[in-house]
């Protein structure tokens, strides 16, 4: 029902012709130009790109180092990242980590780790890890990597009579498969990887050794590091340890070191008490000192004062 006041609808316009004339013809045969449907997608229908997804792989990478998902639980994820088209489609991957996408309301999330680069949606912003030289060389002396930090595709591991510890546990790969060229001669090079992690091996031992562990995971798209090289009277060797976790060799070597700085403590304790004694010994010998001066001088004084007195009395 129209209004009243409003005026009568308006009959469908006549598309004009090339020379800009409308056609003679019946406005029941031209229908009415329909207006074009809004296409544009929302926030969650807008196409990723590959940075997004590697983003959201490195995010499963560290939960998967933190014990929060599983290896199988890992390897399934990947593959509905690398088959993701949409924001939409990479939200639910990481819906159940810390820091990981949702929605106010139902849900009670307040951020979302998958966004499109235009601020439709916040986004937690992912501290970049940290560069590293590709070469760590170690001569007479230790090397030691670890925490949040980049692992280029190949990486060098030189030891001349020192060693190099490679901690991967909270590293981030910069690709699904990388190369540790290891130099081995008179000393060792350690590399500690995370559970869930591939490892192959095509290093080469001379009178060395070359250990790598054999529980590999099943997943086919699980990252892979690779170990290449060779250890001359040396030995190179792969453990696999999750974060957190020390070995029995660590443990000890901390409560050593733990009583060694105590009975370090407690000798200079003492040492200090017997420099603090002797202090003491030596204050009391220089108050008695003190003490005889004075005495000696008063008894020096009196009997000069008495034979001052006697030859007095003899004029």
């Amino acid at each position: 029902m129209n209004h009243p006041d409003s005026p009568p609808p308006a009959e469908p316009e006549r598309a004009p012709d090339a020379a800009g004339t409308a056609p003679d013809r019946d406005p029941a045969e031209t229908p009415a130009p329909r207006p074009a449907p809004d296409v544009r997608p929302g926030p969650g229908g807008m196409r990723a790109s590959d940075s997004d997804r590697d983003r959201v792989a490195d995010r499963l990478r560290e939960a998967l180092a933190d014990g929060r998902i599983t290896a199988e639980e890992h390897a399934e994820r990947i593959d509905i990242v690398y088959k993701a088209k949409t924001y939409a489609d990479l939200e639910p991957v990481l819906s159940d980590l810390p820091g990981g996408s949702g929605r106010s309301g139902a849900s009670g999330g307040t951020g979302a780790s998958v966004a499109p680069p235009a601020g439709t949606s916040e986004q937690a912003p992912i501290a970049p890890p940290r560069t590293e030289p590709g070469t760590a060389v170690a001569i007479l002396s230790e090397v030691k990597r670890g925490g949040r930090w980049l692992v280029e595709a190949e990486t060098n591991a030189n030891a001349v009579l020192g060693k190099v510890t490679l901690d991967l546990r909270q590293a981030v790969l910069s690709q699904r498969e990388v190369t540790i060229n290891c130099a081995c001669v008179l000393g060792e090079v350690e590399i500690i990887v995370p559970p869930g992690v591939r490892v192959a091996n095509s290093a080469n031992a001379v009178l060395g050794q070359v250990e790598v562990p054999q529980d590999d995971p099943e997943a086919l798209d699980a990252p892979t590091v690779r170990v290449a090289g060779f250890a001359l009277l040396g030995q190179i060797g792969v453990r696999r340890r999750a974060v957190g976790e020390t070995t029995l060799s660590e443990r000890i070597k901390q409560v050593t070191e733990e009583h060694v700085h105590g009975r370090l403590l407690g000798h200079e304790d003492r040492r200090q008490a017997v420099r603090d004694a002797r202090g003491e010994r030596r204050r009391a010998i220089q108050d008695a000192h003190e003490e005889h001066r004075r005495m000696r001088d008063e008894r020096r004084d009196h009997l000069r004062s008495l034979r001052d007195e006697r030859r007095r009395g003899r004029h």
